[in-house]
């Protein structure tokens, strides 16, 4: 089923459109120019209702790349927060995905940008597992790109900018065409940076690691699962992290709002532990899954709902 299908309005510069409607022209500069900003947000169905997931971490987020990427969002947190409820509302979904998307528009090209001519819409349509409702039990298999994620100095990796993720794209292709499921992008030093959209854990010896945020995206879900970490009373070393580290480690998992925890079983041809799920990834996936469908008293404040 096509997200047409799926979804009847998008709220599109402070007004619900009909699917079709919500359109921009051909010339509109990000388009030609990859400048926008965005985020990806989860809905989940809850004993209470529709509850949006970290919505004001997300929409926090989408001002600070506009801020890192000096454009300007002419609507408040309020409004953009409000618009999730409203495409929800009018879309009747009771669990989904959200994309929202700061881009300019078509009043000028050339490489500068019109800041007066900022468009904004927030999408929502139904989407499942991101990797595949399997692999959040089996696990998925992938490889390290030949692809190194972008020098800080290069690009701003601190903004969830679209043209950053041309690197993703590139990455993804490449880990696809050669019979992967996803890619695992090096920095520009040779460590571990993250995946084509997500961020990375592994497991050694009943400890937990992941790379520090120096080129790697500040994941919420990556943010959520340090908190479960700390509540499982697990301990967490932020480090660099080689390949070889990742290929002898008990467990790797992948965060990500589309990805939510999803293991890896292979690398490079590499089978991770006995190719299997492991304990600790099966216990933090649990624990995410019940603060999102409402089940964690401790984690409700996480929780926007929708009525």
């Amino acid at each position: 089923m096509s997200m047409a299908e799926q979804s009847s309005y998008i709220w599109y510069n402070g007004e619900l459109v009909d699917w079709e409607s919500a359109q921009t022209h051909v010339l509109s500069h990000s388009l030609h120019y990859g400048m926008g900003v965005f985020e990806g947000v989860r809905a989940y169905e809850t004993d209470k209702g529709t509850a949006i997931f970290r919505l004001e971490d997300h929409t926090n987020r989408l001002f600070n790349s506009a801020k890192i990427a000096r454009m300007k969002i002419s609507y408040s947190r309020e409004k953009i927060n409000q618009a999730h409820k409203d495409v929800v509302k009018a879309n009747k979904h009771s669990s989904c995905y959200f994309r929202p998307l700061a881009f300019y528009g078509s009043s000028k090209l050339g490489v500068l940008p019109d800041e007066d001519d900022v468009q904004v819409i927030v999408a929502a349509w139904e989407w499942g597992a991101y990797l595949g409702d399997e692999a959040l039990e089996k696990g998925i298999t992938a490889k390290i790109s030949s692809f190194c994620r972008m020098h800080v100095n290069s690009m701003m990796c601190k903004a969830k900018a679209t043209g950053n993720y041309l690197n993703s794209i590139y990455a993804k292709k490449e880990a696809v065409r050669e019979g992967y499921d996803e890619a695992i992008l090096l920095d520009t030093q040779g460590y571990i940076a993250e995946g084509s959209g997500e961020n990375i854990f592994l497991v050694s010896k009943g400890k937990l690691y992941t790379p520090s945020l120096v080129v790697a995206l500040d994941g919420i879900t990556r943010n959520t699962v340090i908190h479960l970490i700390q509540d499982l009373g697990l301990e967490l070393i932020e480090k660099d992290i080689t390949r070889d580290e990742l290929y002898i480690a008990d467990e790797i998992f992948f965060t990500g709002t589309a990805a939510e925890i999803t293991p890896v079983s292979e690398l490079d041809g590499i089978t991770i532990s006995n190719g299997k799920r492991g304990p600790i990834t099966k216990q933090l996936q649990k624990a995410f899954f019940d603060i999102v469908t409402g089940k964690n008293e401790k984690y409700q404040h996480w929780l926007t709902y929708v009525d």
